[in-house]
């Protein structure tokens, strides 16, 4: 730090951060040794970047973007119950098939055919056109592969196995949702009845299950394949003007999944433009010896030498790269750019230092000025991603483990690439070479009657001599002159306590109107093929949700009355939740026991109980697969109660937490569950991984900002900055549409670490200012950062922008929350703060403060 201090001050570290001083020195010495000899800081990070960017050869075999794997919980409690039914109740889709009882989703493709112009699906028109769509997807090698009960091949829908080719007699010969005592709530949709009795269907879902287990499994997935490749040809040969067909597999949402990412490559190219435009615009200057062009460039080159170094290093050491991750570059080129803005401006202030004159004085005082503030960002933010890969979620922990190492990384290289083409240019503007073509450039006497343009070309000027010092630049005095008295203006700070109390009560609200969990179809590209299918599934056959199994997972005594009067209890219970239909149960116990009740068995005993199974295996042959029976007791059975009105993800929520629980509170050990709960269980825990994130994180912070800012006001504004971003983010998400998911939870995490960069310098700028007025602090605090930090503002929201064009849910929600971050992260530190700070005058202030101006000009 230039200056002397007395010895008082030197002593103690109540005036002085202990950390800070050797930090200082050590930046100087950095700088001292770049600056001495810069070409190996330069060649060392290219070849490391070229080294360990080799590690993306393995990129292909890293690729980790499975959906369950990725965005459910590790240890979601759905997958231990799968794990169960499993081992209790294996499947046999060669003989036996039956979908309700499936563990999984099982392998299958399916086809909603919707009738056209407001008819019924099962008119003669539409329902011929059915048999012709189910004729041509019906073929021979379907015949092999399909799973199998009774002989033959599972229907695709009852409807085909009740009327076939003979085709509806009357659609009021059905019954719905129960015909027969076969259920119908899954094959049609869109039904209108009368008292039971089915008028018209406007929907007709078509399912092809296939054998998953054994030899035949790799061939079932071939014929998906190709039934995904020749679907959409078929349904135009057919010429069908009755209906819409809509299609989907259960190989669609991951194959789906996968092809985002390539979709958001050409992005890239973009981004890096404009991100270049911006950083070059910045630096430029209307002389060809003192323009910045090059330096702009090297910045964002450092960036993404920072991407490839970390990304490559990943990737070697087996680091799994799952879609999110492909943010990820997006906002390291504008967070490095911001560092590189604050470098260049540091720098642009040690110039202007007139006993400032050779190359390594003046490196040093920029890097013990803005090395500092640039550590400070950079251990919140890597503070911040590594904090976030304590989650339940793999794909987060992907992407702030592939982030927080390329912060690291960008920290680096910028202290070191960028720090020796600071140094590099400097030589070229003191050897008055041009900035383009490095040939020596005739000193300018006449400059003023040359147009700007000219000057810009073709003529230079000496560098920068101590006693030829550039002026503060426009923006610097415009925050100064104009934006700075404004904001102090009393009138104005009214206005800005009413707007912030505008926008913490709209905040506030929107966190209570937060809706959790990930919509499965956002997994997919806007223009899939899949998007139909869900709004056609959503429309005609949300009325019926999945069909719960319940098991019973101890040996019980179930010939005790007493015990079967216990589970009949657990049942009813199940049965009184509001999203249970009690007339759809379909429990094996029940039958069992009214057949006991009409005296056609005896059950009141162990071994009458076991024997007589058989009786009700011969009534009722699928009972059989719902009970696991050794010799001589019943380890687990099973029965499924039906769900109704499950329209979304709060219904999900909802659905599964009451099951679960009245399961917990039955006498009898039970377990619910559904293929589906594999994805609701992220409702188990996406709230509390967030909040444990954020709130560690936070804590992190302010450890990190009492260690390195030792100033209790300055601490005080930036918890205050932190908490007031990241509610304002988590309310105003709600209105922009977006979910709390684990894609969101990751750019909370970020909210931290962009809310200490933006109001740690502002706010310790005021309380180490020294002007006499609270006002004038406030005015000398935006003069030095409102620029800087704008700059950084503007140049990571263009680091993200072009994500708004995306045609994926993942990045375009990257993109909207990153915008409300950066939006509100600017304006605390360049409204609310400064205007907040002018209320508290000298509170927090030392004396020796207050004598002196501040020697530390953060940036």
């Amino acid at each position: 730090m230039a200056g002397p201090r007395d010895p008082a001050e030197r002593c103690s570290c109540r005036n002085t951060n202990c950390v800070e001083r050797p930090l200082r020195r050590l930046f100087e010495g950095l700088a001292s040794g770049v600056a001495a000899c810069p070409w190996p800081f330069v060649l060392v990070p290219l070849l490391l970047s070229g080294g360990l960017g080799a590690g993306f050869v393995f990129l292909p075999q890293r690729q980790e973007n499975d959906i369950e794997g990725q965005f459910t919980p590790t240890w979601g409690p759905a997958k231990a119950e799968r794990d169960f039914v499993r081992r209790h109740f294996p499947t046999n889709d060669s003989e036996r098939f039956s979908a309700a009882r499936l563990p999984t989703e099982g392998a299958y493709a399916a086809l909603i055919a919707v009738a056209t112009n407001g008819a019924s699906v099962l008119d003669a028109a539409p329902w011929a056109e059915v048999l012709r769509l189910n004729a041509t997807v019906h073929d021979a090698e379907y015949e092999r592969l399909c799973a199998r009960t009774d002989g033959g091949c599972a229907s695709p829908n009852e409807l085909l196995s009740r009327w076939g080719h003979a085709g509806p007699q009357d659609p009021r010969s059905l019954r719905f949702p129960v015909n027969d005592s076969i259920f119908l709530g899954t094959a049609l949709g869109g039904v209108e009845t009368d008292g039971g009795q089915v008028l018209r269907a406007r929907a007709l879902k078509l399912q092809y299950y296939l054998r998953e287990d054994g030899p035949e499994a790799q061939d079932s997935r071939q014929w998906l394949e190709g039934f995904l490749q020749n679907i959409s040809s078929k349904v135009a040969e057919l010429h069908l003007g009755s209906i819409q067909v809509t299609y989907f597999t259960s190989l669609s949402r991951q194959q789906e999944f996968e092809r985002i990412t390539k979709s958001v490559i050409p992005l890239f190219s973009v981004t890096y433009f404009l991100t270049i435009t911006f950083a070059i615009v910045s630096c430029l200057r209307l002389s060809c010896i003192r323009n910045n062009i090059w330096l702009a460039s090297c910045g964002v080159l450092s960036s993404g030498l920072a991407v490839l170094s970390s990304f490559g290093l990943l990737l070697f050491c087996g680091v799994p790269f799952v879609v999110t991750v492909a943010n990820a570059p997006f906002l390291i080129l504008g967070v490095g750019v911001d560092d590189m803005f604050i470098m260049i401006a540091s720098w642009e202030q040690s110039l202007r230092k007139k006993e400032k004159s050779n190359v390594k004085s003046l490196l040093a005082e920029t890097y013990s000025e803005a090395a500092l503030s640039v550590t400070i960002t950079t251990l919140t933010d890597v503070l911040a991603f590594f904090i976030g890969t304590w989650t339940a979620f793999p794909s987060v922990r992907s992407f702030c483990l592939y982030t927080g190492t390329a912060f690291i990384f960008c920290y680096v290289y910028t202290l070191t690439f960028f720090g020796a083409v600071l140094v590099l240019n400097h030589k070229r503007e003191q050897g008055n070479r041009h900035w383009l073509t490095c040939m020596r450039v005739n000193v300018g006497k006449d400059q003023a009657e040359n147009s700007c343009l000219y000057n810009a070309c073709c003529i230079g000027s000496s560098s920068r001599q101590p006693s030829e010092p550039e002026g503060d630049h426009p923006m610097n005095v415009f925050f100064k002159k104009y934006y700075g008295p404004f904001v102090t203006n009393k009138w104005s700070k009214v206005l800005m306590v009413v707007l912030y109390g505008a926008y913490l009560a709209s905040s506030i609200y929107g966190c209570t109107q937060i809706r959790e969990g990930i919509d499965l179809r956002n997994l997919a590209n806007d223009a899939s093929y899949v998007i139909p299918y869900y709004d056609d599934d959503d429309k005609y056959f949300s009325t019926y949700g999945p069909r719960v199994m319940v098991a019973i997972t101890e040996s019980v005594d179930y010939w005790n009355e007493s015990v079967r009067l216990g589970i009949e209890s657990c049942v009813q219970n199940l049965e009184n939740i509001s999203y249970v239909d009690k007339n759809l149960t379909e429990s094996w116990l029940r039958v069992y026991t009214e057949l006991d009740k009409r005296g056609l068995i005896n059950i009141s005993s162990k071994t009458d109980f076991l024997n007589n199974l058989n009786v009700l295996f011969r009534a009722r042959p699928s009972f059989e697969w719902d009970i696991n029976k050794t010799q001589d007791e019943i380890e687990a059975s099973r029965f499924f109660i039906q769900t109704v009105n499950v329209t979304s993800t709060v219904d999900e929520k909802n659905l599964v937490n009451e099951l679960r629980e009245a399961a917990k509170q039955c006498s009898i050990p039970l377990k619910v569950y559904h293929p589906a709960f594999i994805y609701c269980d992220q409702y188990l825990v996406i709230v509390q991984n967030t909040i444990q994130n954020v709130v560690v994180a936070a804590g992190a912070m302010l450890v990190v900002s009492l260690v390195l800012i030792p100033n209790p006001l300055c601490c005080l504004w930036v918890t205050f900055a932190i908490a007031s971003v990241i509610v304002g983010v988590a309310g105003f998400m709600t209105f922009w549409n977006v979910n709390l998911d684990s894609i969101s939870m990751i750019n909370l995490v970020i909210c931290i670490g962009f809310s200490v960069d933006f109001s740690a310098h502002i706010s310790y700028a005021f309380v180490t200012s020294g002007e006499s007025s609270a006002n004038k602090r406030a005015i000398e605090a935006l003069s030095l950062l409102g620029y800087p930090v704008l700059q950084g503002a503007v140049s990571t929201i263009l680091g993200v922008v072009v994500l708004a064009a995306a045609s994926t849910y993942i990045f375009r929600t990257f993109f909207k929350i990153m915008f409300l971050v950066i939006l509100f992260g600017a304006l605390h530190g360049l409204v609310f703060i400064p205007v907040f700070l002018t209320f508290f005058g000298n509170f927090g202030r030392s004396p020796n403060t207050i004598s002196k101006k501040l020697e530390l000009e953060k940036l």
